[in-house]
Order: C-alpha cells, then structure tokens, then sequence
C-alpha cells in the first residue's frame, strides 16, 4: 500500500468526539425544537417599531451633543473627579489586598482547622455575592455620599476577589515543598513564608495588578449612586445635558481604563 493510501485510510479511521446526543433523530430533534422555541420567544416580543424609528433619530441628536467634546469649560472637575478616582482606586485596592491575604489563608483547607475555613469560605461568600453597585447603595446609607462609600465597597469587593483566587492557588501548592519546611522544625509563618509565599507570590502580585484594573473601572460607575469618584462627575454633567463635558469624562475614562489594561497585562506577563 503506498503512502498516499496510507495516509487516507488512517484520517478515515481519525477519532472523532461523539456527539452530546448519539442518536441521529433524537439529536436533530432537540435542534428544531430549539430553534422553534427561539422564534416563537422572539414572536412573543412586543415592539413598537414607529416609537423605535422614532427614537433613532432622538439618538442621532443625543450623539449630536457629544461633539466636539469640552475638556475646558469643566476641566477642573474632570481633574477633581479622576483624582478622586484614583485614590479610591489604589486606597481600596491596597486595604482590600491586606485583609484578603488572612481570609485566603484561613479559606485554605490545607493550612486552616475546619471551623476557621468554614468562617473564612462564609466571608468570601457574602462578599462575593452582591454587586459592587449594590453594597455601594448600602454604603452610601451608611456613610453618606463621597469617596468614603466608594473606597469602602471597592475595599468589600476586592476581599472577596482575591481572597477567593489566592485560597485556590494556595490549595493547589506542591505539598513536597511545604513539607520539607515543615520537617524543619519551621513554626507556622516560617512554613508561611518558605513553603507557601514563594509558590503563589507570582499569581499574588498578577491579580494584585488586574484588581486594581478592575476597581478603577469599578468607582466610574459608583459615582452614579454617589459613591464618588468620575463617575459622579459623569452623573452630574448628565444630569445637567452637559452632553460635550459628559463626552469629555468617557474619552478620560476610556484612556485611564485602556491604560491600566495594557499596565497590568504587562506586570502579569513578566511575574509568570
């Protein structure tokens, strides 16, 4: 047999993965099923479309107002509100960065008791459970309007991201390092700082980074509830049809977010 025929008789004989659902009728069956249950959920939506071109041409004149966009008339408060912004930013991001490395600890099955794993799982639970807009409401109650609200949610919020993360990284650590420091006789920070921190301080300060990514895009959108920040100041040129301000706040917002994008993809890439 010569190589050609070879070479298509083993790509005939190719393993394939077997379909979710083997049988051939049954399989086509749940497709047209599908799709008719998608055209018939689409048939069911009710659309005004007269009121829906109307409101293409509002959107045409609502665009209108965002150019060209004002950096001047407003520059002090686009100034005022980024400061604010980035202090919320890396104030909340570094408070939450401390208190989650404890609650990572104890959420560790290999290194905590049962009771104070099961405590700790519990606070990552409720943290992650309510949106950062929603604790920021309650916040807000709490404390009143302004950066306080916002530094104290995004604080909330970054507890439970990366108390999660590094609890799952420390879980997965090569147990023959920890061991072998253990065997020295090492107390429990010593086994902390040889046999565990060397293992996850690469994902430590990698998610460190894309948090502090995440919080800055975080406080532009707590500032619609008061939570201060840009967001607040975006609110309020809205609220006032500032359209060519409002313009102004989003290119800034844009820039700071693409910035601190490309800032923490980079600091992940060299600690890998």
């Amino acid at each position: 047999m010569s190589a050609t025929h070879f070479d298509a008789a083993a790509a005939a004989r190719a393993w394939r993965p077997p379909p979710l659902i083997e049988t051939p009728w049954l399989r086509y069956a749940v497709y047209l099923g599908a799709l008719a249950y998608a055209l018939v959920a689409f048939s069911t939506i009710e659309v005004n479309w007269t009121r829906a071109a109307e409101g293409v041409e509002r959107a045409g004149r609502f665009l209108s107002g965002f150019f060209p966009p004002d950096f001047v008339t407003k520059g002090d408060d686009i100034l005022a509100g980024l400061l604010e912004s980035l202090t919320m930013t890396v104030v909340s991001t570094g408070i939450g960065i401390i208190l989650s490395i404890p609650v990572a600890l104890g959420a560790s099955r290999n290194l905590a008791p049962l009771p104070v794993y099961l405590f700790c799982r519990g606070i990552i639970a409720i943290s992650r459970t309510f949106q950062e807009i929603i604790i920021a409401i309650v916040f807000v109650a709490m404390v009143g309007f302004g950066p306080l609200a916002g530094t104290l949610t995004l604080a909330f919020a970054t507890i439970g991201f990366m108390a999660k993360l590094i609890a799952e990284d420390i879980e997965d650590i090569q147990a023959s390092q920890a061991e072998a420091v253990r065997a020295t006789g090492s107390s429990w920070f010593q086994l902390l700082a040889w046999g565990v921190l060397p293992q996850v301080r690469p994902r430590l300060i990698g998610l460190s980074a894309y948090r502090l990514d995440i919080n800055f895009r975080e406080s532009a959108v707590l500032g619609l509830v008061g939570a201060g920040g840009i967001g607040d100041t975006l609110n309020t040129s809205f609220d006032r049809y500032e359209f060519d301000t409002a313009a102004a706040v989003l290119i800034v917002i844009i820039v700071i977010v693409l910035a601190c994008e490309y800032a923490s993809g980079y600091i992940r890439r060299q600690v890998q």
